[in-house]
């Protein structure tokens, strides 16, 4: 199954996908005229860094030994469709496509063998990142915390096996990332034991499982795309960041 979240009329529907229609409440609507929101609200978004090997020794990093975490701010979510806002503060924002994990149920200390008994399903996080942030800052918060950059969707596929899924990310139609998830150095069940050691892990928490290799540079006016079989497309739309003072805050809206 594959459920979404929509708004339609100021309101917030939970539905599922069924083909290109979307069920909720009895009724029927067409996918393309629905306005998807991201999938869950987490209290939390858990980034796992350099999980992927390849992508490690591309930023000249080794390995870790174990996750890497960081956080993300829920306020850094951004709904299937929605803009990234480049921020004046950068000048080197990179994508960075990944699967992620979506929790069920309140839990803590979950072992391996347990960790399927509190995943609600998998979705699609596109990581976006300050390069020259993280580079500078002595943490990750800044570089991965800006509003917009964890753009989520379009939905949660609850029957799904994570093992072996091909990740690809598309810039402006090119293709840029290419892998399997087989190839991560931490699984699922390793991330979810590790996390839920140090945090107790809320209904739609979010953990996102890291980005293989190819990573790299957005600038405003691209379109990138991430893609996982199973769960279907990601598509954002960059644009640019406020540069003057004087121009007034972006509007938001509550939902």
């Amino acid at each position: 199954m594959r459920l979404v979240r929509f708004i339609e009329d100021g309101r917030v529907f939970l539905g599922r996908l069924d083909g290109d229609e979307v069920v909720a409440e009895g009724t029927r609507r067409v996918l393309e005229n629905v306005r998807l929101l991201a999938p869950c609200t987490p209290s939390k978004i858990i980034g796992v860094g350099r999980n992927y090997a390849e992508h490690a020794a591309e930023l000249g990093n080794p390995p870790p030994k174990e996750p890497l975490l960081f956080f993300k701010p829920p306020s850094a979510l951004l709904d299937p469709g929605g803009d990234i806002v480049y921020p004046i503060q950068s000048s080197n924002v990179h994508y960075e496509g990944e699967l992620a994990v979506v929790i069920s149920a309140r839990c803590r200390n979950v072992p391996q063998l347990r960790a399927a008994d509190f995943i609600l399903g998998y979705t699609i996080c596109n990581d976006v990142t300050a390069r020259d942030l993280q580079s500078s800052d002595d943490q990750w918060a800044r570089a991965k915390g800006f509003d917009t950059f964890a753009p989520l969707g379009p939905c949660i596929a609850t029957d799904l096996d994570p093992a072996a899924l091909r990740v690809r990310t598309i810039l402006n139609g090119v293709l840029k990332q290419d892998c399997s998830t087989s190839k991560l150095i931490f699984d699922v069940p390793t991330l979810i034991e590790y996390v839920s050691a140090a945090f107790t892990l809320e209904p739609g928490d979010v953990i996102t499982t890291g980005t293989p290799s190819g990573v790299g540079p957005l600038k405003p006016g691209d379109v990138i795309t991430v893609e996982i079989e199973g769960i279907g497309k990601l598509t954002n739309r960059v644009v640019a960041g406020l540069r003057h003072e004087t121009e007034a805050p972006l509007p938001f809206e509550e939902t």
